[in-house]
């Protein structure tokens, strides 16, 4: 593709070589760059990709966009732009046909509920008869086929192209996470949302936003680019939503009077049947997974499908048709024959760890064992909250080690245990070992708790990522123990 059509659409400014320069890759990563690509230099928060022109252009760079002009360029195009990730957006989805502009796009934003609510709404689509994309934490998803995500929402290029590829395979729908981080970072900038759904929003990555108002308005640019906005109107900041937004609102809820509402909710360990009620017309409807939380997930992926024109009675058979999400309540003892159950759930904010806890204790008949941790490089003003959420909601807690990164393991746990007022937590530093230790401690109608890893089959250490998956790690401690 010729330079001058990629850039179609975008401000810049020629400062060396020409536009007609026939491209055939792109990449911000120097390395990645091959004969006739195109280079994007981006100011990140670690590095700037303008100290890698060079490599650029010995891999085969034609063309360079950047911010600030390098010296002494003569062997390819140099073209600047005011802002580069904005411009990596667009030029990305002009080098993959604008991909996006072929999909119906939902895009759900939020703390916590997004992983959950994009597989219940694939579920509803899908058993809707529609050919359906998923791009979240787990996995991206092209129809049936996974494909490996390496964060909840990709940068601009790589997003662009997944959405190339869910358009060449003949997918109609894409349901995506969007983190508050590519909302900010412009990862999903030009994109036009059909449903933008707003789940919750509580204390989580303040290490990158420094304030709460910021982290708000990082999630209000997806309602600014979408046609419909649906809105949990139970949550304190559903309501800011709900007044700021300009475009069409659709709410849900449980408390509050809404347009798509649950309503005579039986909650078991099986999980939750209630009737739905959308504007009056009611359906009698069962979310597999437990918690009341995941009702308002249930809710507002129904609200989302309803809204596109999805009937009650698909909406019914897609929500039951989907019997887990891995690493969300997700109960990984099912198979074993044991007295107590194990639950492996990605709970890592505050508010996670108060809603896993407060669903098992709902079906707790015994104690109930919490095993968590904090991320290291990540917000610390949360450690001490979770610490004491965590011992006040269960029997037992013990502390541990998750994604320590850069940091001492012990010192978060110390920042963790800040917090805790009560004395019936332990500390083991090694997560096996504290997961063998609630196992040994466990009893008959006990439940235990595994917050913070969910469906992650790793651990981020000091100088290396390891391989730890919890349910390799519950199935090899059973087999040693019991």
């Amino acid at each position: 593709m010729k330079l001058k059509e990629i850039l179609a659409g975008v401000s810049y400014e020629l400062i060396n070589g020409s536009v007609d320069e026939e491209i055939t890759n792109m990449h911000y990563d120097s390395r990645k760059i091959e004969q006739n690509g195109l280079f994007f230099c981006i100011e990140g928060y670690e590095t700037d990709g303008h100290k890698y022109i060079g490599k650029a252009l010995e891999n085969g760079a034609k063309a360079i966009i950047c911010t600030k002009v390098p010296e002494n360029i003569t062997n390819a195009a140099v073209i600047k732009v005011e802002d580069g990730r904005k411009a990596m957006s667009l030029l990305s989805a002009n080098f993959y046909g604008n991909p996006a502009k072929k999909l119906k796009l939902i895009g759900i934003t939020g703390t916590n509920g997004k992983t959950t609510s994009t597989y219940i709404m694939k579920s509803m689509l899908e058993n809707a008869g529609y050919k359906v994309g998923l791009v979240g934490t787990i996995a991206n998803y092209i129809g049936d086929k996974k494909i490996e995500s390496h964060r909840t929402t990709p940068e601009s290029m790589e997003l662009q192209k997944l959405f190339h590829d869910m358009v060449e395979a003949g997918i109609e729908y894409c349901v995506m996470e969007v983190s508050s981080h590519s909302l900010y970072l412009n990862r999903v900038f030009g994109i036009t949302f059909n449903e933008g759904i707003f789940t919750n929003l509580t204390r989580d990555h303040l290490d990158f936003h420094k304030t709460f108002e910021n982290y708000y308005k990082a999630k209000m640019i997806l309602f600014e680019n979408s046609k419909n906005s649906i809105i949990n109107i139970d949550n304190e900041y559903g309501k800011k939503v709900f007044n700021d937004v300009k475009n069409s609102k659709i709410t849900y809820g449980i408390e509050n009077e809404a347009d798509v509402r649950a309503e005579n909710i039986n909650m078991s360990s099986k999980g939750t049947s209630f009737d739905l009620n959308y504007n009056g017309n009611k359906i009698s409807a069962f979310v597999s997974i437990p918690g009341k939380y995941n009702v308002y997930n249930a809710l507002c992926s129904a609200a989302a499908c309803l809204n596109e024109g999805i009937s009650l009675e698909k909406v019914k058979l897609g929500l039951e048709k989907l019997a887990s999400v891995p690493g969300r309540c997700e109960i990984v003892t099912n198979k074993y024959n044991l007295k107590f159950d194990v639950i492996v759930d990605y709970a890592h904010t505050p508010d996670g760890l108060m809603n896993i806890l407060s669903t098992a204790r709902e079906f707790t008949k015994g104690r109930l064992i919490s095993v968590f941790g904090c991320g290291g490089d990540r917000d610390k003003t949360k450690r001490p909250i979770m610490g004491e959420i965590g011992s006040k909601m269960s029997d037992i807690a013990i502390i541990t080690s998750d994604n320590p990164r850069s940091e001492k393991p012990e010192e978060i746990i110390r920042d963790i245990t800040a917090g805790i007022k009560k004395d019936n937590y332990v500390t083991i530093e090694n997560r096996e070992e504290a997961i063998k230790e609630a196992l040994k401690m466990a009893k008959e109608d006990d439940v235990i708790v595994l917050a913070g890893k969910g469906h992650e089959d790793y651990q981020i250490l000091k100088d290396k990522t390891i391989h730890f998956d919890e349910r390799e790690v519950i199935a090899k401690l059973i087999k040693e123990l019991f």
